[in-house]
């Protein structure tokens, strides 16, 4: 099937059997598909997009203002995108949920849920994710009464009263972990059931960590706005900039020259090794094996520094910009560039080799943490973790935007789905990247840096979809009638590779916890907004 005769048998199946009541064109969300349906059809729409086989990949909501609220559902198939859109009334603003279709979908309605107050009928947790304790219940931080900084109690009482499921039998114990570490990383809970040192289950507790993105985005202009996507995940910080930018530039119609679009990919290609770079060295650390640690950590910090030298930030934050990008190397941090990714070659080869062939390594990260592909297919799950069990989506091949259109990127793919498998893709997708690097830096195209911003139309809108080191970033912006932000989501792929842990885990020793976690390593700020 051609990547769009898909949406026409789609639409035609619909129409025919009557199936949804539809009210709306396909042209309005470029480069997706807009359908907008009845609010009663919501349900069917995802029992049909499944049937289909079409990816679920986000969700979000608004309240225009108007006594009604918004809700937009995002599917993909084969590089292409489809959002459904439909409105309920604020005041009894209830629909089908989409997770007894789509389990990824579980997360993204319990944060609309609390944010927006649109109760999901049939989803299999009523309980709250993201409000933890900040503002009373019957509040919803979205609506457009609630104030941007809050009114919450001083102190918020603390959330001690969130119902884990628990599993009874004879030698089952609980082991609550966080939300504070002992590390420097980000709050979130993990409670464990388990017998012995087997994981019976493990749940998660998230959202922490809120920043009120979604509420702080609203009134920006389009360069504050990049500022702020930048920070969404700071180690994602290109990724995520770019992705928003590209959202924004659909809906002023504006193009981004060649030359600037060749470097947001080096930028985002050099983001990608540098993180894989880092999790290689984690993982190894937390099996024993330091040695790796140490060398992989000075293999990064080498690489951060050249994109100090040629960007003028390590991790290049703020130089993707509304129409382009904010400056360039000159041809001597061209020069540096190229020989860093030389050096950092050069050095893989023989790392590769000892992890290749240390027994303790294998022998710990073998057949540890398995994920099936049927499960991370089943999850949702995106990039490296997915792409390690199975999945070959790789937006850069499968969604084909520039500068990636001209280049040929392959996506890795593993069947193992075990830690080894993990740390495997990892190293092929850091040869990859280098490779692109190679190929872009030999020949930037010769144009401007950046296209001139002009005002979008009132109501334009547009959605940006960038492979992330994560996998696929999803952001939508939508435009009021004086060229600011009324609505900004960024979707991180963390909201899909979270759920993932629990099922790793599954069957695993609790020491293996650590490594699991590592492996997949999800983004707490990118999730929780």
């Amino acid at each position: 099937m051609s990547r769009f005769d898909w949406l026409s048998e789609y639409l035609a199946r619909l129409q025919d059997e009557h199936v949804l009541v539809l009210r709306g064109s396909a042209d309005q969300l470029s480069p997706a598909h807009l359908l907008e349906i009845d609010p009663e059809d919501w349900g069917k729409a995802a029992g049909e997009a499944a049937g289909l086989g079409c990816r679920w990949a986000g969700l979000w909501g608004e309240d225009r203002g108007e006594e009604d609220l918004e809700l937009h559902a995002c599917f993909e198939f084969q590089g292409d995108y489809l959002v459904l859109r439909t409105a309920v009334p604020a005041a009894e603003a209830a629909l089908a949920s989409h997770t007894p279709w789509y389990p990824a979908a579980a997360r993204l309605e319990r944060h609309t849920r609390d944010m927006l107050g649109i109760a999901f009928e049939g989803h299999p947790d009523p309980r709250r994710w993201i409000r933890h304790h900040a503002w009373a219940a019957a509040e919803h931080p979205l609506r457009r009464g609630f104030p941007v900084a809050g009114h919450p109690p001083h102190p918020a009482p603390a959330d001690r009263d969130y119902p884990f499921l628990k599993i009874q039998g004879s030698g089952v114990y609980e082991i609550p972990v966080g939300p504070v570490h002992a590390g420097i990383i980000e709050p979130g809970h993990f409670r464990f059931q388990a017998v012995g040192e087997e994981i019976l289950a493990l749940e998660e507790r998230l959202g922490y960590v809120h920043k009120g993105i979604e509420k702080i985005a609203v009134g920006r202009d389009a360069p504050a706005l990049a500022r702020l996507a930048g920070r969404v995940s700071g180690d994602s910080t290109v990724a995520h900039a770019w992705a928003a930018c590209q959202a924004m530039e659909r809906a002023a119609r504006i193009t981004v020259p060649p030359r600037a679009q060749a470097l947001r990919a080096v930028m985002a290609e050099r983001e990608r090794i540098a993180n894989h770079l880092g999790d290689i060295g984690a993982i190894c650390n937390d099996v024993g094996f330091a040695f790796a640690q140490y060398q992989f950590s000075r293999l990064r910090e080498d690489w951060h520094r050249d994109s100090a030298a040629a960007f003028g930030h390590r991790f290049m934050m703020d130089r993707v910009v509304p129409g382009g990008v904010d400056g360039e190397p000159e041809a001597t941090g061209v020069a540096l560039l190229r020989r860093g990714q030389d050096r950092l070659r050069g050095e893989l080869e023989g790392l590769y080799d000892i992890l290749d062939d240390y027994p303790s390594l294998e022998d710990r990260l073998s057949g540890t943490g398995r994920l099936s592909p049927e499960t991370a297919a089943r999850i949702g799950v995106l990039g490296p973790v997915g792409r390690a069990s199975g999945q070959a989506l790789d937006i850069r091949h499968a969604h084909g935007y520039p500068p990636y259109d001209r280049l040929e990127v392959l996506p890795q793919v593993l069947e193992a789905g075990d830690v080894a498998a993990r740390v495997q893709l990892r190293q092929q997708e850091i040869l990859v990247s280098l490779d692109l690097l190679d190929r872009l830096l030999a020949k930037l195209p010769v144009s401007a840096l950046a296209q001139p911003w002009r005002l979008p139309a009132e109501g334009a809108q547009g959605l940006g979809m960038v492979e992330g080191w994560r996998g696929e970033i999803l952001s939508y912006v939508r435009f009021d009638a004086a060229g600011r932000i009324a609505r900004f989501f960024p979707r991180d792929p963390s909201w899909f590779t979270w759920p993932a842990l629990e099922a790793i885990v599954m069957g695993n020793i609790v020491p293996d916890f650590p490594v699991c976690n590592k492996s997949v390593n999800g983004s707490y700020s990118g999730h929780d907004l």
